[in-house]
């Protein structure tokens, strides 16, 4: 790693697939001087996919008290399904990655960005696209990680506002369960209308 860059950061996305709920992309960085001791910290980290509920949120634990103390940080930014609807999920991947980049806030002169395949950071930052970046590169990783529990932890929020279509469960992907309630309830404010096939 070049010795001019002060922050590494790791870039995912959660939701893209499901009908329901919001898109959201995570910033996850660490300085350069706390790369080797916060990585060991998350030793044994991965692709949110590959880990139980009980291990990503022991994880996202370890990450916000490594944060309280300064050693790293992170950002999200959720993008509502009327937006994704109005604008499309790319240009909603687009401009969650954007909010959550301005909310680290970091010098793009002095900062290097690893992103999960498929993502981009504005042209003005060093960065790579990793394919399975998720499962290999571990700034990835815990950004998919803290991204995963937090659009989680807002489906559940949801399903106690609408609590006949099983959020909680499904996190609103398109199981048999959650297509038989918008048969029976209609679908919400949250719902991914251009996605539901009639």
């Amino acid at each position: 790693m070049n010795k001019k860059y002060t922050h590494i950061v790791g870039i995912d996305e959660v939701g893209r697939g499901p009908i329901a709920g919001p898109v959201s992309v995570c910033a996850f960085y660490i300085p350069c001087q706390n790369n080797t001791k916060v990585l060991l910290a998350l030793d044994g980290i991965t692709d949110s996919k590959k880990l139980s509920e009980k291990k990503r949120e022991q994880y996202f634990d370890i990450i916000k008290e490594l944060s309280k103390k300064g050693e790293c940080g992170y950002a999200i930014a959720h993008v509502s399904a009327k937006s994704i609807d109005t604008k499309g999920i790319i240009t909603a991947l687009t401009s969650a990655l954007q909010t959550a980049l301005q909310k680290i806030n970091l010098n793009p002169q002095t900062t290097f960005i690893y992103l999960d395949g498929g993502l981009y950071a504005p042209e003005n930052y060093d960065q790579e696209t990793v394919i399975k970046g998720d499962s290999n590169i571990l700034h990835i990783s815990a950004a998919s990680v803290i991204a995963k529990v937090l659009r989680d932890k807002k489906m559940i929020n949801y399903a106690e506002k609408y609590p006949h279509y099983g959020f909680e469960q499904h996190k609103g992907y398109g199981t048999k369960k959650h297509k038989d309630a918008i048969d029976t309830y209609g679908v919400t404010k949250i719902h991914r209308k251009t996605w539901i096939k009639n």
